[in-house]
């Protein structure tokens, strides 16, 4: 089934997206910007190619200016908008999912994903047009821009709080494990433009063929643990497919946890300056507790990275991200940036004087049990929410994302997926076993729900 969302379509290549419905929406962004300078770039996936020539070719049609930045991250496609004070982008990449996914992302003359409204103006022209179709002597011009990657380091390295020269003086070494995605070499190229001393690689062959699900999970992450192990690596870090997000590895080999991604950037940042924080509301309470060390606040929004940028505009947010490893420094740009995230942890390291694994012990555990169930077509999903929403009134329920509930021994947070058809249940404990006892506690009765819906 191709999933539709105000951030873009998404599917199985050659099952659910095809180069059909990648010209009739690329046609339709186009036509939604007006015609204006579009940057398109990709992340390695083997149907990236393919889709690249449709969507520039569509964006062409309707008279859009096409500047192709080629592969690079995600984040790096979003600071080209600013570059060339572009009208927005295109971006091909079906992030943490499997292989066989592709999608197109879009983003705005902000550089950042659409607003809801902007999103719906966009599948309204897709499925009912006018689609703004030029003549022969008005199809718009391909342009290359072969530096946006260098631009995108530069800005990094620009940041006053980002010294590589200090950086330099701790003589990293950072092992890497970027899934054969868009993070093989870039994430290499920034590593040692911060003067890391030595990159031990594994997995940055960018071809897309992901030796490991791509999502930062610490099932599929024992490769990277390994290898830090086996190299005495002072850090290891994962990227996703279009490296957008970010997971850490202490130098004793172990995961800090996706959740502690953002946290470690939020306290960093604080310790820059003071302001509040923006998250969303599936995130750790991880977030709270390093908000609470420097006297500041959380604002917690909807899943979805245009929510929390929202979030973050409206209270002028100092930081913000989501706790599935995306890091948001305003400073460089409005969206979730794993090289700006990854440069700021090893400042931090740099300017507190510590290892990876004894900053990660100093703080508190707050342990997540991600769960996942399968959204049937017949599934109301809705009225499932509706009924377990009554069922636990007791536990405060918060509905402006699918359902939050508060125990006291945690929450449970659960939602329809924006990128997958599955309910999504997510539950924070202090332990691993009270987090899955939680999400059971919710499980059990949303299968049972969901049945009645049948």
């Amino acid at each position: 089934m191709l999933m539709i969302s105000v951030s873009g379509i998404r599917g199985v290549v050659g099952v659910d997206l095809f180069p059909e419905n990648v010209s009739r929406f690329s046609a339709a962004f186009g036509s939604w910007a007006k015609g204006g300078k579009i940057v398109v770039g990709r992340d390695t996936r083997v149907s990236g190619a393919m889709f690249e020539e449709v969507v520039v070719a569509s964006l062409q049609a309707v008279g859009c200016t096409v500047i192709r930045v080629g592969v690079v991250p995600t984040p790096t496609v979003a600071m080209a908008v600013l570059k060339h004070q572009a009208a927005g982008a295109v971006i091909l990449s079906a992030s943490h999912n499997p292989a066989e996914w592709n999608a197109l992302k879009f983003l705005n003359h902000k550089s950042e994903f659409l607003s809801p409204m902007e999103g719906q103006q966009v599948i309204q022209l897709a499925k009912h047009g006018p689609l703004d179709y030029v003549s022969y002597l008005q199809l718009g011009k391909v342009l290359t821009d072969s530096a946006a990657l260098e631009y995108h380091i530069a800005k990094i390295l620009e940041l006053p709080y980002i010294h590589p020269e200090k950086i330099a003086e701790r003589r990293f070494k950072v092992a890497l494990d970027a899934v054969n995605g868009a993070g093989s070499e870039s994430i290499p190229t920034l590593l040692t433009a911060l003067g890391v001393e030595k990159v031990e690689r594994i997995h940055c062959t960018p071809d897309g063929l992901f030796p490991h699900n791509p999502e930062p999970l610490p099932e599929h992450l024992t490769d990277i643990c390994a290898l830090v192990k086996r190299t005495g690596a002072d850090l290891g870090v994962v990227t996703d497919p279009d490296a957008d997000r970010l997971a850490l590895v202490d130098n004793e080999g172990n995961l800090f946890g996706e959740e502690y991604t953002q946290a470690c950037a939020h306290d960093f940042m604080l310790s820059i300056k003071k302001g509040p924080l923006a998250t969303n509301l599936s995130s750790s309470g991880i977030n709270e507790y390093i908000a609470s060390q420097h006297g500041q606040t959380v604002f917690r929004s909807p899943v979805g990275e245009i929510h929390v940028v929202t979030l973050m505009h409206a209270h002028q947010a100092v930081s913000g991200g989501e706790g599935n490893g995306g890091v948001i420094n305003p400073d460089l740009h409005y969206g979730r940036d794993a090289l700006v995230g990854i440069a700021m942890m090893l400042q931090l390291l740099t300017d507190r004087q510590t290892d990876a694994a004894s900053y990660r012990k100093s703080l508190p555990e707050f342990v997540i049990s991600k769960n996942k169930v399968d959204l049937d077509p017949s599934m109301d999903a809705n009225q499932v929410m509706r009924d377990l929403t009554e069922l636990f009134k007791h536990a405060k329920p918060d509905t402006q994302d699918g359902v939050k509930l508060h125990f006291e021994e945690g929450w449970v947070h659960l939602r329809k997926s924006n990128t997958e058809p599955i309910i999504r249940i997510y539950a924070e404990a202090g332990s691993q076993e009270m987090a899955d006892s939680l999400a059971q506690r919710v499980i059990i009765p949303l299968k049972a729900s969901s049945k009645t819906t049948e």
